[in-house]
């Protein structure tokens, strides 16, 4: 079994339609192998992918590398990925199975507190992040590859994060909203965390301001330098 590290944290049909988007998604990544598998889920929110079959430790693997995976225990030095739950003063609190706290001098994201930091690079609740595992009395820190890909946003076009809602889900509230031709495409971060991705010449903030009314979710605009 692999628990993969993005959350499920809707309910209703809203939930029922999530866990119908994984398993799409997981029977995708897995189409080549020799593998069966069902799809559960943790009182946490975090999905569990059960498989069998010759290729499973194949397909564990490729999972683990293609969501992340929350396992048990961890070991110092090593990356994992956890997903940001809550925010202070004093840094991140990350989800990985257990509480992770990324102090805000260990996030080397720039200058501002861990929530201006948070805005600017679009990190919604519930967006998956990579982290390394602290050693000793040494905190845990934001991976560097991590911090890179976030600066790497911030150099493109603009983006829009939303959490709360399936991919499709987002691309059909952007064609529906009359913005089809405006985005290059959207990118899923996590099972219901999307980022859609600017044309050079569409306005980040202006996209936003269209499609929010119409996603019951949080969205934050990342505005390229």
């Amino acid at each position: 079994m692999v628990v993969l590290a993005t959350k499920l944290y809707v309910g209703g049909d809203a939930k029922q339609r999530s866990l119908d988007s994984l398993t799409s998604l997981v029977e995708n990544d897995l189409a080549d192998l020799d593998v069966e598998f069902t799809v559960g889920l943790r009182d946490d929110g975090f999905p569990s992918v059960t498989i069998t079959g010759e290729d499973a430790p194949v397909a564990r693997n490729l999972l683990a590398e293609e969501w992340g995976a929350v396992t048990p225990h961890r070991d110092a030095s090593e990356t994992y990925v956890g997903t940001l739950e809550s925010w202070d003063d004093e840094g991140f609190i990350l989800d990985a199975g257990e509480p992770v706290r990324i102090p805000a001098d260990e996030l080397g994201l720039g200058q501002g507190n861990p929530d201006q930091i948070r805005r600017r690079f679009g990190l919604v609740q519930h967006m998956p992040l990579r982290f390394v595992e602290g050693e000793a009395d040494e905190p845990a820190r934001l991976a560097d590859d991590e911090r890179d890909r976030l600066y790497e946003w911030t150099r493109g076009t603009d983006r829009v994060n939303v959490n709360s809602a399936t991919r499709a889900e987002v691309r059909a509230t952007v064609n529906r909203s009359g913005h089809a031709e405006d985005i290059v495409t959207v990118e899923r971060l996590g099972l219901l965390e999307q980022s859609i991705i600017c044309r050079e010449e569409t306005d980040g903030p202006g996209l936003l301001s269209d499609i929010g009314p119409h996603l019951r979710s949080e969205l934050l605009v990342v505005v390229t330098d």
